[in-house]
């Protein structure tokens, strides 16, 4: 006798599959993973994540690229991390720079920066 399988079986296989490719690429990321929505008005030139803890700056998340008014970014932590509070820094073309402290990024996965008339603000989901 000779297995054949059915769409059903065929199908249940394939959830399957895709359902543990999820698992495993969920598992890779870390907590603290969030996405940025840039709101400012302005092009970010320079971004830095750093524990709250540490009480230096990381290296600048973006490199040479930069994160235009409009555009959105995530920022991905390593699965072995364990901090809870960060620090986030925001440079722009001009070198003006703007500081949000202590982000509990366990309960954060968005942050939507804001800049108007002089005054920053940063809205938390």
């Amino acid at each position: 006798m000779r297995f054949r399988p059915t769409r059903l079986t065929t199908a249940v296989l394939s959830l399957c599959a895709v359902s543990f490719l999820s698992l495993q690429a969920a598992r890779a990321q870390g907590k603290q993973d969030f996405t940025l929505h840039n709101d400012t008005g302005v092009e970010i030139h320079e971004l830095y994540v750093s524990p709250h803890s540490s009480g230096e700056w990381e290296e600048d998340i973006l490199g040479e690229d930069t994160l235009a008014d409009g555009e959105s970014l995530t920022v991905h932590f390593s699965r072995k991390e364990k901090a809870k509070l960060w620090d986030l820094k925001v440079v722009d073309g001009k070198g003006n720079s703007i500081e949000w402290e202590s982000l509990n990024l366990l309960e954060i996965s968005e942050v939507t920066l804001h800049y108007k008339n002089g005054k920053a603000w940063a809205d938390l989901k």
